[in-house]
């Protein structure tokens, strides 16, 4: 079974609103997944090259036109990590039939330190394993599409749950 990569900018790619950053027009994807020897079949599509901040409506629906015209059933979203929680809630009501993983990095692929290959590598994973649905991926933890967002003052993402009161409704 052959996984659908879609590629869409973000720091594993370094795109930053920061100066001096990447103005790479291409992804830094294909090339991770040659140096980690991915061995599963693989077709990889490049939506856009955008810090996440900068998506917009017209790109999230490229996004999801891109995943419903798909005919893999597995798909892999990498994205900036600063609105990859919204754009999983914009797919999740939409898409039932295919399984979507949105992972992204707090560090570029390009230095020292990178959680990029990592990220891809367990989303890679994750997508033949988990059902029907939309998830996102970063840190070694899986959530649901629903169920997710990052917190802006620690960088890491959290179940919306962990810190409410109230409990969440399905």
């Amino acid at each position: 079974m052959t996984i659908r990569i879609l590629m869409t900018g973000g720091t594993i790619d370094g795109r930053s609103l920061s100066p001096g950053k990447s103005k790479r027009p291409d992804s830094f994807v294909p090339r991770m997944l040659k140096e980690a020897k991915v061995s599963v079949p693989l077709r990889t599509e490049l939506i856009c090259q955008k810090d996440s901040r900068l998506l917009n409506e017209t790109d999230r629906r490229r996004i999801l036109s891109s995943c419903m015209g798909s005919e893999e059933k597995q798909i892999v979203i990498t994205h900036g990590t600063y609105t990859l929680a919204e754009t999983a809630a914009y797919l999740g009501p939409k898409i039932k039939d295919k399984t979507v993983v949105l992972t992204g990095s707090m560090v570029p692929f390009s230095e020292n330190g990178s959680d990029a290959m990592f990220n891809l590598g367990a989303a890679l994973a994750a997508v033949q394993l988990l059902g029907s649905g939309v998830y996102v991926l970063i840190g070694a933890r899986v959530f649901d599409w629903d169920n997710v967002r990052k917190n802006q003052k620690t960088k890491k993402f959290e179940e919306i749950t962990e810190h409410s009161e109230a409990p969440r409704k399905r």
